[in-house]
């Protein structure tokens, strides 16, 4: 089994300690042994909004006002900079509020630049008041982030694109480079939904199953494998990677229920203020997972 951390770097006015955070998280990650390492997105963030964060029982987003996200093409090129081995993954983009052809050209430079090491985590968002002041309409993103996808197909991989649709129209152009890693980068999609299935099992080289502990996964599991059945494709074609998130999923007993339900990576929280902080909580983490996890394999998951 795969072991990635979810690295929601946050700062405020007084953010000059995040350069030396990231690279040490970065640098530990990968000395550790960990498989991956994923950067959240939110470009703006609201002392109050009306949406109601998926993730928390109050609908909440917990992070302190007054603090912001790194946005996760930069963060990934900077740490790409300082290793040479850890898979670095957005966790998720937003695709269907940002311009589509400049999300491709960020996806492929840091996919060259980082050696063909990128994982492009997707999902459609959920916080109308970010998309409202990006001037940029909340309905119909579902729709929009799948012609999206398919025009940023297109850029990552013929030598002349071109894209007609309802939401984007691109003449016919030229994109380079090219992603190292073809067709293109893993997409991973977020989501939970039956609808989030569907698009796992129209679009997704992978799932990304966040805030979830083995027994919550087994049935989204089972109910994507018949999806991707219904869709013709294999189950093992794609990788289903799983966060805790918050909850308590640390230990060895929890990895080994995820294998079992079939989770080839589960990836863990880090938060760190300082670089000594986020060292010792990745290296803590280490210790106690890591051996566990090169004993295991996901259970095969069977064909419909």
């Amino acid at each position: 089994m795969k072991l990635g951390i979810f690295l929601p770097l946050i700062g405020a006015r007084d953010a000059g300690h995040l350069p030396e955070v990231l690279t040490t998280a970065a640098r530990t990650a990968e000395e550790c042994g960990f498989h991956s390492l994923w950067f959240p997105e939110h470009v703006v963030l609201f002392d109050e909004f009306k949406s109601k964060y998926p993730y928390s029982a109050d609908g909440s987003l917990p992070m302190p006002s007054g603090y912001g996200m790194l946005e996760p093409f930069t963060a990934i090129a900077f740490a790409s900079a300082v290793t040479t081995r850890i898979r670095l993954g957005t966790g998720i983009c937003i695709v269907p509020q940002r311009s589509a052809i400049y999300t491709a050209k960020q996806v492929a430079d840091c996919d060259v630049l980082s050696g063909g090491r990128v994982d492009f985590g997707v999902g459609i968002g959920w916080l109308r008041e970010e998309f409202q002041a990006l001037g940029v309409e909340f309905e119909g993103r579902a729709t929009r982030t799948r012609e999206y996808l398919a025009a940023m197909k297109s850029l990552w991989a013929d030598d002349v694109s071109e894209h007609q649709g309802h939401f984007l129209h691109i003449p016919p152009l030229r994109m380079f480079p090219k992603p190292l890693q073809q067709p293109h980068p893993p997409i991973i999609f977020g989501g939970h939904s039956d609808r989030a299935l569907r698009r796992v099992a129209d679009l997704g080289d992978g799932w990304f199953a966040f805030d979830v502990l083995p027994a919550e996964v087994v049935p989204q599991i089972e109910e994507l494998n018949a999806v991707l059945s219904r869709r013709g494709r294999r189950p093992d074609s794609i990788e289903i990677s799983a966060s805790p998130y918050m909850k308590p999923g640390r230990d060895a007993a929890t990895l080994r229920a995820f294998a079992e339900a079939g989770v080839d990576q589960v990836i863990q929280v880090v938060f760190g203020a300082s670089p000594d902080d986020v060292k010792y909580e990745i290296e803590t983490l280490a210790a106690e997972l890591i051996p566990v996890a090169q004993s295991l394999q996901p259970r095969p998951r069977p064909h419909h």
